[in-house]
């Protein structure tokens, strides 16, 4: 089950990384398009829209993150934040609802309690 649960928390490390990947590349073309357009009410308008769109991913990929790492720790409190973001990616058609059932399975499972509760 050791095997399984740091496969878990690479797949939230990775999905965690490429989100901030994406986020960051939104924001460039989003604040980019503004940019070279020239336009100062395009400008504005463009970078409020870029930073907002790019928060809320990050807001999405960083618990990802954070909770990738301490699951590698063993840590109960990300065994709970990862088992929240599996229940989560169950409404993420098709990838997040197998990554989903997963982390689930994976977490939920009698022996991976017994881990995280040597580890306490």
């Amino acid at each position: 089950m050791e095997r399984h649960i740091t496969f878990v928390a690479a797949i939230h490390i990775g999905f965690g990384i490429l989100g901030m990947f994406i986020a960051l590349v939104i924001f460039v073309a989003i604040v980019g398009g503004g940019i070279i357009s020239g336009d100062s009410k395009a400008m504005a308008i463009t970078s409020v829209v870029g930073t907002v769109i790019a928060f809320f991913l990050s807001l999405r990929s960083i618990p990802g993150i954070i909770g990738g790492i301490g699951l590698l720790k063993r840590k109960s409190w990300a065994r709970i934040l990862i088992l929240i973001i599996g229940c989560l990616d169950l409404l993420e058609i098709p990838i997040g609802t197998l990554i989903g059932i997963y982390t689930i399975w994976v977490l939920l499972n009698e022996k991976t309690v017994k881990i995280f509760s040597q580890r306490i």
